[in-house]
């Protein structure tokens, strides 16, 4: 049915049934007090005092409603420049690119670069061979052993790029830029192994044409040039964000891939320009007959410049592989008007022809100028202002700014009085919406630091409001929000449910880490993950779209090899979603903790000490523990004291004028006795154990060997120590090692320098390459998160499905810190990868001895440490099964009992 001629109407229901419906409102605000009051209360009529109070609160409500419907722009705009939309949200631009992760991306990325026309990226082709009678690999194949014991793979995920250079550039410098590009974009486990010009195949076109008279024929056969060679080698044009737009494409598939810094690179018309297998003589004829100026093609023929190369077809010539065809001397164009032949004046050819690019280069430059999508621009309507209701009921109400008259009865004024007191309360209910829905910008936004979900304004224009209420800080909101709503205010619990929904928008989850957390931590858990839940979404634009960058070893300082944020992406978002807050490549067996033994009635004993980034010792233990693990046992229950202590009641003690033997959460404060009163008094705190008596040697866990005479210094001290075991103490941390990197040089054919295999891979059907898309993944197995099992098979699974589907982890939860024993494998393995990396960066492909083999050897001695438990069987249910080993249903356990199967057996 055509819709040309359909009549346009104004309908005559026009309710909405929702907040915008004053009618609506007034309906159901009366039905309510039918059903509360009715036996009290019949006349519902608009002369009735209570009915005029519910009309004044509905048209509020209808406010209320149109500031909540305005466009959400201008609902999130702020005339404050730090609360602008820009702040608080990311840009297509920064959210929607993603690192290269294949090769057309790789291929937008080089083309990006200035000298580079066009580029191909081909895999490197290398075989190894395996003998599998001594576990040995090799470049070259073995000839001493029978081909049964023989086999070979070819390593995956390394290339060549073929590159179509600009006309005079410096094809040196361009290729340093294209490595230099590529190892800061690296995807996990791939390498770049070479940079290579594309060679040629020279064709010739010869053709005979003819021109219309009144075009320039030089300018004809300058664009007749450029077009076939265009077409022989084709060079990508780049678009603006208009253009790209303009050709159909999303925003989403705008912005896929790298971002470049030339526009925007057509994904289809990439694909399109491949190296060409062949040349068509059609293909040449239409490229012809499409330039202006052209009448007809007289004669045309296209053949191979070399006269010993047999051309099986006219119409075809067939190109090698990864060679790019272009036009030899041997080419011949001819160009008539009519019967007429003509004679080209070839400098003026070639003036045309420089012209052309430079306008094709210039088009190009006006794609620069537009990349980026701006966020829509709002209008700040102050969405948060108020006026009281009182001043718009009738006057004779006596309750708006004309008041009342001075004639008036002591009576009169007590009633109006009371009806401006009871209609404050639903003012200040409103007032405080409207105020919700101003701070709706810093609630939301991903990079907020606002603590508070609750917020609340003053009433300012209600006719002598002092003598209705006291103690009101007109001019101060956010006291006044402390004092209306603070006790409300759950703001750890309703943030975490805000970022929720933010995480969940990009289809992210937090729920399983939070109830592990809530085993782990207590009390603390949603204070602690609140802050992690804050750092995943401040950091989301880099863990998302680096998700599988690998690091850049390539020609790095040593200050970003080590102790350095250039590690892959990889480990950047499972640090986020772990709640390991340094991520860094460093020594995590270097600790803020530090065990120490000392000698106590003969024997040797251990206490521990937990210091801060500047070695400042915050607390120590108490007492001597027999062994390390038991030690560290006391550490982490003193750490959890800590932590499930809220800064909120430190704030609220230090109140108090008395702080002598003050608990604060899971502190404790004393103070010194002097004996001399003239001695000012001094205070230090403990950390304590609540679930014990005073009088129990358990009841302090651990202790502040510092006092402070200056009480805010003490509370300075307190405050410090929680936040820093809440958001900086950390022994946690992940290594990945790419097996690829640690291939022996594959531009020789050496025998040494491979990873260790197994030989009895050659029988099963699985793969026996140990370089290609493996990874190993090291983390500490002493911490108190990583030493829990629960934990660590939630971890597991995470990295298996964070990492690239393709790419194989061998996860080991190794070593012991530095301070209970120096030699032990994690020490053993930083220690060699650190050397490694410092000798391996600037290499090209040879791998530097011995480092790579005290590596390889560091890597094969990692050994997973497990959690202390002793064996027991599934039946005994009198037992309680916590840090046990169940026969049966553990690794651990299985391994027993096959122990136990097998010395049965022999």
């Amino acid at each position: 049915m055509s819709t040309i001629n359909q009549h346009i109407t104004i309908p005559k229901n026009v309710s909405s049934n929702n907040d915008l419906d004053f009618h609506f409102l007034r309906k159901e605000g009366i039905a309510y007090l039918e059903q509360l009051g009715g036996k009290l209360w019949t006349d519902f009529n608009s002369h009735d005092p209570g009915i005029t109070i519910l009309e004044m609160l509905c048209y509020a409500i209808t406010d209320l409603g149109m500031r909540i419907d305005i466009p959400l722009e201008n609902l999130l705009a702020s005339k404050d420049p730090k609360k602008a939309i820009q702040t608080q949200f990311y840009k297509a631009s920064e959210i929607f690119p993603s690192k290269p992760v294949n090769e057309f991306d790789y291929r937008k990325l080089f083309i990006d670069l200035e000298g580079v026309k066009n580029c191909w990226l081909r895999k490197f082709d290398k075989t190894v061979y395996v003998d599998c009678k001594n576990s040995l690999l090799s470049y070259a194949e073995f000839t001493d052993i029978p081909d049964e014991f023989q086999k070979d793979f070819k390593l995956k995920g390394l290339y060549t790029l073929l590159v179509d250079f600009e006309d005079k550039v410096d094809k040196v410098l361009v290729i340093n830029k294209i490595k230099k590009t590529y190892h800061s974009n690296r995807n996990l486990c791939e390498d770049l192994i070479e940079v290579k010009q594309v060679e040629s195949q020279p064709i010739s076109v010869c053709a005979n044409i003819d021109v219309f008279s009144e075009v320039d024929e030089e300018w004809v056969y300058a664009n007749i040039l450029y077009q076939i060679e265009n077409y022989l080698s084709p060079s990508l044009q780049f678009y603006s964000l208009e253009g790209m737009q303009d050709k159909g494409y999303s925003t989403d598939e705008i912005f896929e891939g790298p971002v470049l810094s030339n526009g925007f690179i057509d994904t289809e018309e990439l694909k399109e320009a491949e190296l060409r297998t062949e040349v068509r003589l059609s293909d040449i004829m239409k490229i012809i007959m499409n330039v202006e100026g052209v009448k007809l093609i007289k004669d045309i023929s296209v053949g191979f410049c070399d006269d010993t190369i047999v051309q099986e077809n006219k119409w075809v010539v067939c190109i090698d592989k990864d060679k790019k065809p272009v036009l030899c001397s041997k080419s011949t164009f001819n160009f008539t008007k009519g019967f007429l032949p003509l004679n080209l004046n070839l400098e003026r050819v070639e003036t045309y022809k420089a012209q052309i690019k430079e306008d094709a280069i210039a088009a190009q430059e006006i794609s620069k100028e537009d990349l980026i999508l701006d966020l829509p621009k709002g209008v700040a309507l102050e969405s948060e202002e108020y006026t009281t209701i009182q001043n718009d009921f009738p006057d004779a109400y006596g309750i708006g700014q004309e008041g009342l008259g001075i004639h008036v009865t002591n009576s009169r004024r007590a009633k109006a009085k009371q009806l401006k007191g009871y209609l404050t309360f639903f003012d200040q209910i409103l007032a405080t919406y409207f105020k919700h829905l101003s701070e709706v910008s810093t609630l939301l936004s991903v990079s907020g630091t606002e603590t508070r979900s609750f917020f609340t304004q003053a009433v300012k224009d209600i006719k002598d409001f002092d003598d209705l209420v006291s103690e009101y800080p007109q001019s101060n909101d956010d006291e006044l929000t402390e004092l209306l709503l603070s006790q409300f205010d759950n703001n750890i619990e309703r943030r975490n449910s805000i970022l929720d929904h933010l995480i969940a928008r990009f289809a992210e989850r937090f729920g399983e880490y939070t109830f592990l957390m809530k085993a782990l931590y207590g009390t603390a858990t949603d204070e602690i993950v609140l802050a992690n839940k804050e750092a995943f979404l401040k950091d989301y634009k880099v863990i998302s779209s680096h998700r599988g960058l690998a690091f850049n070893y390539y020609n790095q300082p040593k200050t970003n090899l080590w102790d350095t944020l250039n590690i892959s992406g990889f480990q950047k978002r499972i640090a986020r979603l772990m709640g390991i807050t340094n991520e860094k490549r460093r020594h995590l067996t270097n600790s803020n903790v530090e065990v120490y033994d000392l000698v106590s009635g003969g024997n040797t004993v251990y206490r521990w000490r937990i210091k801060d980034n500047d070695g400042n010792i915050l607390v120590s233990a108490t007492d001597d523990y027999p062994t390390t693990a038991f030690a560290v046992e006391e550490l982490y229950f003193a750490a959890l004291q800590i932590v499930q202590t809220t800064e909120r009641a430190v704030e609220n003690a230090f109140e108090k004028s008395n702080l002598d033997d003050v608990q604060i959460g899971n502190l404790k404060i004393h103070a010194s006795t002097p004996s001399n009163p003239s001695i000012p008094v001094k205070y230090s705190f403990d950390v304590i154990n609540p679930e014990e008596s005073e009088s129990s040697s358990d009841y302090i866990i651990a202790k502040q060997f510092k006092y402070y005479e200056d009480t805010n210094e003490l509370k300075e001290a307190i405050l410090y120590l929680i936040n820093f075991m809440k958001n900086e103490f950390t022994e946690e941390g992940i290594f990945l090692v790419e097996h690829m990197l640690l291939r022996p040089d594959v531009t020789t054919n050496t025998t040494k320098g491979f990873l260790p295999i197994c030989a009895d891979n050659c029988d099963d059907c699985g793969t026996i390459d140990p370089y290609s898309y493996r990874v190993s993944i090291v983390l500490p197995g002493f911490t108190y998160r990583f030493s829990n099992p629960d934990f660590r098979r939630y971890i597991e699974d995470v990295i298996r499905e964070e990492l690239p589907s393709h790419i194989l982890p061998r996860i080991c939860w190794v070593g012991a810190r530095k301070g209970i024993t120096e030699d032990n494998d994690l020490f053993r393995f930083e220690k060699a990868y650190k050397e490694y990396l410092f000798k391996r960066t600037n290499s090209a492909q040879e791998q530097p001895q011995p480092e790579l083999k005290n590596l390889m050897f560091a890597m094969r001695e990692l050994n997973t440490v497990y959690p202390v438990g002793r064996l027991t069987d599934c039946d005994a249910e009198d037992e309680a099964l916590d840090g046990r080993v169940i026969l049966g249903q553990s690794s651990i356990g299985m391994i027993e009992e096959d122990k136990e199967e097998n010395t049965n057996n022999n």
